[in-house]
């Protein structure tokens, strides 16, 4: 079998009782009334069994039933014990066994945190015990250990406690930080990606540049220019892009259409399948348009994912009539077309 913490934890609890039910029964001298002892004895058993066995399995603190039956349990055997033997007899090595075996309750309940309920049994003990032995004599048979075993049973209990709550948030900051590092992995990925990427678009005109002083003929000057704009949609909007969507903004810039691509993170939170589509619809709506300028936004909003304006040539920025086109697509898939 396994050994953990609660299991050793239940096997010593389990032993010191019967180890003070052992010495309970060690009688020097016969009880006045043994049964009354007896049924003392067989109830701190059961009790303790309840205390440290009630729903154990499926979670640390004790049910409030078991607490309570322990309360009960150590406002009776004190008493149960004390009128079964004579007066002579009630400081007896077996006749005080009761108050290690009560502190050791106090001790349980404590440990599955019935805190309240552990210095209850502990002060029903201390109680019961000055009254029928005395202050200084239940001090000296055994009082003070009980006490001691509660403080620091209460110490460790928080201590513990405290410990795993600890542990718990260390852990989150561990998953947080491989969290973290994973996502600048990608980052990093995509930077090469994108840098890889614009040094195969750009390197070609850059050289072409510097081979011919500057001194590039109309061609090359049209080439310059998409590859600036690629750049900048690279940029900009890298997850607005694909194949199909870089082809549709080159031929709307070869027509001499103005296309600006900014992403705020429209597309954050949707799976990569509608992605596609998005960028697909996106490709489809710019096939064709021959507007002075086009705009594609994809903004955080609840329901569209990226809107396309397009202003006419020669249209103000403040003049709603040059808006010639306005397409919106919507995060989820449904039916959408040109307004």
């Amino acid at each position: 079998m396994r050994l953990t913490v609660r299991t050793v934890a239940t096997a010593l609890a389990l032993g010191f009782a019967i180890y003070f039910v052992a010495r309970a029964l060690w009688w020097i001298e016969t009880p006045a009334r043994p049964i009354l002892m007896l049924v003392a004895i067989a109830l701190y058993l059961a009790i303790v069994a309840i205390a440290v066995l009630a729903d154990a399995a499926r979670r640390v603190r004790m049910p409030l039933w078991a607490g309570i039956l322990a309360m009960i349990a150590a406002y009776a055997i004190p008493g149960m014990v004390s009128l079964a033997l004579d007066q002579q007899h009630r400081a007896a090595p077996f006749a005080t066994t009761y108050i290690g075996a009560l502190g050791l309750l106090a001790v349980v309940c404590i440990v599955r945190r019935r805190f309240v309920i552990g210095w209850i049994v502990l002060g029903e003990l201390a109680i019961a015990a000055s009254s029928f032995l005395g202050v200084l004599v239940a001090l000296e048979l055994g009082l003070v250990g009980s006490i001691m075993w509660v403080v620091v049973a209460q110490l460790l209990v928080l201590f513990w406690d405290r410990a795993i709550a600890d542990t718990e948030r260390l852990a989150g900051i561990q998953r947080a930080v491989s969290a973290w590092h994973a996502t600048q992995q990608v980052r990093q990925r995509e930077r090469r990606l994108r840098t890889k990427y614009a040094l195969a678009v750009a390197g070609p005109v850059l050289s072409r540049t510097v081979a011919a002083h500057g001194m590039l003929t109309d061609d090359e000057r049209l080439s310059a220019r998409l590859a600036e704009g690629r750049l900048r949609d690279e940029l900009r909007g890298a997850s607005l892009l694909n194949d199909a969507v870089r082809a549709a903004i080159e031929e709307a810039r070869r027509r001499g259409v103005a296309v600006t691509v900014f992403d705020e993170g429209g597309l954050d939170g949707i799976d990569e399948q509608r992605r596609g589509e998005i960028r697909d619809e996106l490709a489809e709506v710019l096939t064709g348009v021959d507007d002075g300028r086009v705009i594609i936004r994809s903004a955080h909003d609840p329901s569209v994912a990226v809107t396309v304006v397009g202003r006419a040539a020669g249209g103000s920025s403040a003049d709603e009539d040059s808006v010639s086109l306005w397409h919106e697509i919507p995060r989820v898939a449904v039916a959408s077309g040109r307004r």
